[in-house]
């Protein structure tokens, strides 16, 4: 399948690349081959409205094309799953990273010990992170190379907030609960704003739904009435 990789851009192979390694360690999609499957999907409908369809010539072109850009959305939206699962996992994860730290244990020690004890999508990319270190990774370049898969913009605000301290030698416990007051205050306000856009909700199902029953219920007898006289 690598021998098309000569069809497609650098730039496109770049971007295609970027947003799988966001999906994690533990993704199975290949960019190459993520592409080839979009290309192959695109011509053989492209194909099927050419044949079946009238006008196919015409709705072919436009159709393919629009199905070629949208099928990339399904990285984004698995991206975007990813994200509000990593942000959901964070505060307790540094949570119990900083309370290890508490207790005087070092960077690393305190990582292997939160990673045992948590079994979730974040403690997974420490523990693969832990494993690089041991390979002969220094500790800021593997949090670097970890940062490249993480798509959370606030849990890659925490771990730079981390090397910096392994590299300035700052002291790593503030710092960590700084981040996660902040982690924890954006929560609130993530929840309150969908809080918020309850009444709107409400208000769209209202006008769709319940506002032509009530049409219907008061000028249903009037309709009826017409449609007997006449």
């Amino acid at each position: 399948m690598t021998m098309f990789a000569n069809l497609y851009r650098k730039k496109t192979i770049n971007r295609i690349t970027k947003k799988c390694n966001l999906l994690g360690s533990n993704n199975k999609i290949k960019p190459i081959e993520f592409m080839n499957i979009r290309l192959l999907l695109t011509i053989v409908l492209f194909l099927f409205i050419l044949i079946f369809m009238d006008k196919g010539y015409f709705f072919g072109p436009i159709i393919a094309i629009i199905f070629y850009v949208s099928f990339e959305y399904i990285l984004d939206y698995k991206i975007k799953k990813r994200i509000n699962l990593l942000n959901y996992e964070a505060i307790f994860f540094f949570q119990i990273l900083s309370l290890t730290l508490e207790n005087g244990r070092s960077l690393k020690k305190a990582l292997e010990i939160t990673t045992e004890n948590i079994n979730n999508e974040i403690s997974n990319e420490f523990k693969k992170m832990l494993k690089e270190v041991d390979l002969g990774k220094t500790m800021e370049e593997a949090l670097m190379d970890m940062k490249e898969k993480i798509p959370s913009e606030e849990v890659n605000t925490v771990i730079l907030n981390i090397r910096e301290s392994t590299i300035f030698g700052n002291e790593i416990y503030e710092s960590l609960n700084n981040q996660i007051d902040y982690l924890r205050d954006k929560k609130i306000l993530n929840i309150k704003s969908q809080i918020n856009k309850i009444p709107m909700k409400i208000s769209i199902v209202s006008v769709l739904f319940i506002v032509p029953i009530i049409l219907l219920l008061v000028l249903g007898p009037v309709l009826i009435n017409y449609i007997m006289n006449n």
